[in-house]
């Protein structure tokens, strides 16, 4: 059963670019709440220190008021700074204890490889998540995956994760999460030294006409000595 965890919150009236940043400052988060049936949205506001503390409690289902009434609600979306890392923006989504919702949840491995410990393999994680259906009361925290009979070579996709029957898996049985592979092997790269006969003194090539034998008769040297010795 998913625990459940109360969030206090409040409308929000600040819907302007301004008021936003205004709110931030302040040390709030702004955020919309959908209905069950997604046919109304509410702008909300919250606390950074209530936002942290409904996430440390580890619930996956929290129980908030809009308005005059109360409701179950997930964590649609969270959107995050790409440096500072603060929170910006939050979506709540509504939910109704006796219909189902597709979450995601995260897989825990357990266990360690024999293609890692005996063969000297490296494991490699394609996902560490993934898609159910089920009821909200039902959300689990997370599910654990065996890869201890992973030799090198073996690879585990999603449809082998034993589920309950009250859960539907959403994401592809073919999807991979976990492989034994080679290690990557360094590649020392050899630079062939040229042969010291193609280097001068100073270490450089020589130059094109330079070297035994290769030099152009000086101008009025010997080859025109014998063409003048010809015409005497």
């Amino acid at each position: 059963m998913a625990n459940e965890h109360k969030i206090n919150l409040n409308k929000r009236d600040s819907l302007g670019k301004k008021g936003v940043k205004q709110l931030r400052k302040d040390g709030m988060i702004p955020g919309i709440y959908y209905s069950p049936n997604s046919e109304s949205s509410t702008p909300i506001v919250i606390s950074q220190g209530d936002f942290h503390e409904a996430i440390k409690s580890g619930a996956r289902i929290f129980n908030i008021s809009v308005g005059d009434k109360k409701q179950n609600v997930l964590f649609k979306s969270v959107q995050y700074h790409p440096v500072t890392e603060e929170v910006l923006h939050i979506d709540l989504f509504g939910v109704r204890m006796d219909r189902a919702v597709a979450v995601k949840v995260s897989v825990n491995f357990m266990g360690d490889a024999i293609g890692v410990k005996e063969d000297g393999g490296v494991l490699n994680t394609a996902t560490t998540e993934i898609e159910i259906q089920c009821l909200p009361g039902d959300i689990p925290e997370f599910v654990e995956v065996d890869i201890s009979e992973l030799h090198l070579g073996d690879a585990i996709n999603v449809g082998s994760i034993p589920l309950d029957e009250k859960f539907t898996l959403m994401t592809p049985e073919d999807t991979v999460l976990a492989s034994v592979t080679h290690a990557m092997k360094e590649v020392e790269v050899v630079v062939e030294e040229e042969g010291e006969e193609f280097m001068d003194e100073e270490g450089e090539a020589p130059a094109d006409g330079e070297g035994e034998g290769g030099g152009k008769p000086e101008e009025g040297g010997d080859a025109s000595k014998e063409k003048d010795a010809g015409s005497e």
